[in-house]
């Protein structure tokens, strides 16, 4: 059981020091030299965070990037017991390349209730925000989830923004949204931003459709379950060794599975801070009076979804991945 306490509000200092240690990489072109600081950071500041965590979804095993990796303690080791799920930056390459749309973001839930993708990297999504709940399936072609995504919000196919992660793999995708008549905001990476922005008022976007990872997807689970809104996926092995490997782990890869599957509690918590700006928050900003962030913190209990902004005095700034 989770404290009465908001956990979401001390996770938040975890998501801004890994987003200033982030920051400083901005636009040098090193993805690694990015995450290593991110994660460094992330990893100091949850020593201090007063709970038992294990982390059950580590960003890095896809692309051997640094990482916090499955089953690493996390805490103070002290109650309540937690699963954590951690993508130290959701958007290496944005960062790298000083492109916008960079997070750091965590998600925790009481233990034993955040799911486990084993071999699957990868999954289908479609998530929608709280005024398009239950409009979505999976096992509908895009042009009707299209259609009911529409209904539901009271406006025109014509009229929705669909985002996409930009991949080859999603040609087919992208030409059915364009022939249902529907706007498209193709992303490069960090579909959890793009997740998110379907529930945020003034994101201006209303559905992400599209293949991408399992540790963003039950990140995004947690957010979206904090704010109302609905997200399904389905596991999408890579090739066929990957497929026999969840088949033979007993994973239903026909399953379709919901917010709740992905995070099996009422009581979960989720923060994101930005690391460059875009259309859900903006980035890191260096002035002469500190370091400004902007983040949100959310609990799913209460549907409470804060907006935090900070300024962090520079000289206490050396502690969290800076390397001059």
């Amino acid at each position: 059981m989770l404290p009465e306490r908001n956990l979401a509000l001390e996770l938040v200092r975890v998501t801004e020091a890994a987003a200033m240690a982030a920051s400083r990489w901005m636009g040098r072109g090193d993805k690694e030299g990015a995450d290593g600081a991110a994660v460094d950071a992330m990893r100091a500041m949850l020593r201090s965070v007063p709970m038992d965590g294990i982390v059950v979804i580590g960003e890095g095993e896809k692309d051997e990037a640094p990482m916090l990796f499955n089953g690493e303690l996390i805490g103070d080791g002290t109650e309540p017991k937690t699963d954590i799920a951690v993508d130290p930056i959701d958007g290496t390459t944005l960062t790298a390349l000083g492109r916008g749309n960079a997070l750091a973001v965590i998600a925790v839930a009481p233990r034993d209730t955040m799911f486990d993708p084993g071999p699957c990297v990868y999954m289908e999504k479609i998530a929608v925000g709280p005024s398009a709940r239950g409009a979505i399936s999976l096992d509908k072609s895009i042009a009707e989830n299209l259609s009911a995504v529409a209904e539901a919000k009271n406006t025109s196919v014509h009229d929705l923004t669909v985002v996409i992660l930009d991949r080859d793999r999603h040609e087919r995708h992208i030409n059915e949204v364009r022939e249902a008549g529907a706007r498209i905001r193709l992303i490069p990476d960090g579909d959890v931003a793009g997740a998110i922005s379907t529930a945020w008022p003034d994101a201006g976007a209303d559905v992400l459709i599209g293949i991408g990872g399992t540790p963003e997807g039950v990140i995004t689970a947690a957010a979206l379950k904090c704010m109302g809104g609905e997200q399904q996926g389905r596991l999408w092995p890579r090739n066929e060794r990957e497929r026999q490997q969840a088949i033979d782990d007993g994973y239903d890869l026909d399953r379709i599975l919901t917010e709740d599957d992905l995070v099996q509690s009422d009581d979960c918590f989720f923060a994101a801070t930005g690391i460059t700006d875009g259309e859900l928050l903006r980035g890191v900003q260096f002035s002469s009076d500190g370091c400004h962030t902007e983040s949100l913190v959310m609990r799913s209990r209460s549907r409470t979804v804060r907006q935090v902004v900070a300024i962090h005095q520079l000289e206490k700034l050396s502690e969290l991945g800076s390397d001059d």
